[in-house]
């Protein structure tokens, strides 16, 4: 995996077609925490290879800052897969942080990869497990597997969800993926989002949201988004800059939770080390171990997010 970008935010994943020069050259001036280029659903087929070189080149020439940077292959069941990867790793050079597996349905499939990345760093130098793996759960079968999916390599940095590519495979009757049916009592995407997410953080990965495909409709954007970070989610695709912005904010802790986790951290430590207490009142609370561990969650997130504590006035 890439231990420079495996703890790195990823708020808002842009995405950005591959085969889209005006695009790429605009990319590292959207403010997302991650940036994919895109080889699968947003390139035409006749387009993909040429694709290859332009993000190759992107990736070496454009100023990318330090956000994570991942290129999204074709899936296994296309004749573009090997292509994809040989081509883009062996030029892109070190500032590649990871390959994007779509459509995952198996474990062996995130193998696969797993071994040509080890081939294609041999061959242009990179050093060995440079190059991390983000995998998409999209279908009922990647969702049945989701477990095995997420524990087949050290590599896997991220899990995430699919939702238009899922609903197709579900054979809902919508045609729009990844936003609210109001004819359903509650989220009927609630047990998929809860079940990756089990299967992601078991295995130490962060877990990302598919898009949001009304892309001028910002406040269902935001609204949509509370159902998965309020679950823990790490962050959300966005399809354009506006979306970017409100999902940096949406999962980001505010200062006030980030100075409070703080303190209860601070309040913790005083009470199990100097006063051999494992538990004790914080205002009108009683923390404990477990408040420890949220807390800890909190500070995590924040620090990603680049929050710095308040000084007390």
């Amino acid at each position: 995996m890439s231990e420079r970008s495996r703890d790195l935010p990823r708020r808002s994943c842009l995405s950005v077609p591959g085969s889209n020069e005006r695009f790429l050259q605009k990319g590292p001036t959207v403010p997302a925490d991650m940036t994919f280029l895109d080889l699968e659903d947003s390139v035409a087929p006749l387009e993909k290879e040429a694709a290859r070189a332009k993000v190759a080149d992107a990736i070496k020439s454009l100023p990318w800052d330090d956000r994570v940077l991942c290129v999204r292959v074709n899936a296994w069941d296309t004749r573009w897969t090997y292509g994809d990867v040989i081509e883009v790793v062996s030029s892109a050079g070190q500032r590649l942080d990871e390959i994007m597996l779509p459509k995952v349905q198996s474990a062996a499939e995130v193998v696969a990869l797993d071994l040509l990345l080890s081939q294609v760093e041999a061959n242009c130098g990179l050093p060995a497990g440079h190059i991390g793996i983000e995998a998409q759960i999209e279908t009922t079968k990647g969702l049945i597997h989701v477990e095995e999916i997420c524990a087949a390599s050290p590599r896997l940095e991220t899990i995430i969800f699919g939702p238009a590519d899922f609903a197709a495979s579900m054979e809902m009757p919508v045609l729009t993926g990844g936003v609210a049916i109001d004819e359903y009592p509650g989220d009927h995407f609630h047990y998929v989002f809860s079940k990756i997410l089990m299967a992601g953080r078991t295995n130490g990965l962060q877990v990302i949201d598919g898009p949001y495909l009304k892309i001028r409709d910002l406040e269902g954007l935001r609204e949509f988004s509370q159902r998965t970070k309020v679950l823990g989610y790490d962050g959300k695709w966005a399809l354009n800059p506006d979306q970017v912005t409100v999902l940096n904010e949406v999962y980001s802790p505010t200062q006030e939770q980030f100075d409070r986790a703080h303190d209860i951290l601070d309040a913790y430590r005083q009470a199990t080390e100097s006063e051999r207490k494992g538990a004790v009142m914080f205002g009108e609370e009683m923390i404990d171990e477990a408040s420890r561990k949220m807390a800890l969650k909190f500070v995590k997130r924040g620090e990603r997010a680049g929050f710095k504590r308040s000084v007390a006035g």
